[in-house]
């Protein structure tokens, strides 16, 4: 980027418009109901697979499948936030998410169901990184952390309560009214958008890798489909093993990587990995990925199996039994934002891995004697601590970056994120049907205690890494020099 065009953001960046807030508050409503999604039919897993006559280990494919796309979808978002215009791409992203829930509504068989999901997916990927990176250029660099608060509210609350949402629809009514609810909800996001949602941008003329575009989606795809096969009820009786596809999606990342380094010398990579230079945003990068494979492989997969197979409550007092972690971790948002604008993120993100450790271990130690209660307040517990570190860890990874590389910091993001919950679902799932004493690799109180060990590893590795984080003065926006700073 030249330097005119980063003077030009300085400017903007500077006179926040005066209705910043009403264009934020559309974009965080609106990606509300879409992330929503990602989650809303956790619960349904067992009833859909009664109905589609297949394994839960195939059903959960529409939580893992739809987080997926995303991670594939999600790379090309730095190239189209500078190449369109905010308007543009929100009503792209508005009107693919309405027709997938549509087509998911009317799915006579799984498998249009999962096209659905797909299409879901593909508009919910955009709007993230229009999200992050509308917050970074309307809002002032003091004000940052609480609005990023607000936000945490999208990203984390939305996926902590579908499960709530899906329980009680399920309990008077059929599946398909998750996606009959959600409708009318992003048609009336998308003419409110239409009507309100005026941002002034300077959009220029990029070249699309269509090579790096493919790479991006074997690697990821074929990374997360393996993984994924490795759950799969009789996957050793398939003609393809499950470590092929990961092998695959691997070489193609590497190779992707290795196009972007090449491209973005010429300014033209699909993801510019620029941002990998910064130490901060890698730190919180790290332990952003670790507490996503948590956040949504615990809240999304492992409690709802836990609750329905082992303590055998229904889909309703399931989804109801995540609702005050959910509440919990809404309610810190703002606040937590406040205190890191003060205090940083250091003594903010400590606490909160040390919280998100112990409850993983508390996890691990329940039974089927345990009382619902106290599967309540671990998941309480380990909300709180997503809450003090998640607002943190955003705000931090993307305020070190200068401005020209906030679309593809928050895109990298955004890209982990949703890489992160898959891995998280794929793995706990995995490790839930290769731990399983029944025969048919159904869930069990062993082969869920084994996933929930698992979990606590990964919170010992986040208490680890969050001693590592420090307090670091955001990147001026005046700065020009497109070279990272490793100190």
């Amino acid at each position: 980027m030249s330097t005119a065009n980063v003077a030009t953001t300085s400017s903007e960046q500077s006179s926040a418009p005066p209705r910043s807030g009403l264009l934020i508050g559309v974009l965080v409503v609106s990606a509300f109901v879409m992330i929503l999604n990602e989650t809303i039919l956790s619960v349904a897993l067992r009833d859909l697979s009664v109905d589609f006559d297949i394994p839960t280990s195939t059903t959960q494919w529409l939580t893992s499948g739809f987080l997926l796309t995303m991670a594939v979808v999600i790379p090309t978002t730095g190239f189209l936030l500078e190449r369109f215009t905010p308007r543009g791409i929100f009503l792209a992203s508005l009107s693919m998410f309405s027709l997938g829930t549509l087509i998911s509504g009317l799915a006579p068989t799984f498998g249009v169901l999962m096209a659905g999901r797909v299409v879901q997916a593909c508009g919910t990927a955009v709007m993230l990184p229009l999200l992050m990176t509308s917050v970074m250029r309307l809002v002032p660099v003091a004000r940052r952390g609480a609005t990023m608060g607000t936000i945490t509210i999208v990203i984390a609350v939305a996926p902590a309560i579908g499960p709530t949402i899906g329980g009680a629809v399920l309990s008077s009514l059929d599946w398909r009214w998750m996606f009959w609810i959600v409708l009318p909800l992003s048609v009336a996001a998308l003419i409110v958008g239409a009507v309100w949602l005026r941002l002034d941008s300077t959009v220029r003329k990029v070249r699309l890798d269509l090579m790096s575009v493919l790479l991006s989606a074997v690697g990821f795809g074929g990374l997360l489909y393996g993984l994924s096969a490795f759950g799969e009820s009789g996957a050793a009786q398939t003609s393809l093993p499950a470590w092929v596809p990961v092998a695959v999606g691997a070489a193609a990342l590497v190779v992707f990587v290795w196009r972007q380094t090449r491209l973005q010398r010429q300014d033209r990579a699909l993801l510019d990995l620029r941002p990998f230079g910064y130490r901060s945003f890698v730190v919180a990068l790290i332990l952003t990925a670790l507490l996503f494979v948590c956040l949504l492989g615990i809240s999304a997969i492992l409690l709802p199996l836990y609750l329905q197979t082992v303590l055998h409550t229904s889909t309703f007092v399931s989804g109801l039994a995540v609702l005050p972690g959910g509440l919990a971790l809404g309610l810190l948002g703002r606040p937590v934002g406040v205190l890191f604008d003060r205090v940083g993120a250091r003594p903010l993100v400590i606490p909160g891995a040390l919280a998100m450790a112990l409850s993983l271990w508390l996890f691990a130690i329940l039974g089927a004697g345990s009382s619902l209660l106290a599967v309540i307040g671990i998941h309480v517990l380990l909300m709180v601590g997503f809450g003090l570190m998640m607002t943190p860890l955003m705000t931090e990874s993307l305020g070190v970056l200068p401005d020209h590389l906030h679309s593809h910091g928050s895109a990298i993001l955004s890209t982990l994120q949703q890489v992160a919950g898959a891995f998280g679902t794929a793995v706990f799932v995995t490790v839930t049907a290769l731990a399983s004493s029944a025969p048919s690799g159904a869930p069990d109180v062993t082969g869920l205690r084994a996933a929930f060990v698992v979990s606590g590893c990964i919170g010992v590795l986040a208490v680890i890494t969050a001693f590592f984080v420090r307090r670091t003065e955001p990147t001026p926006s005046s700065r020009t020099d497109a070279r990272p700073s490793l100190h």
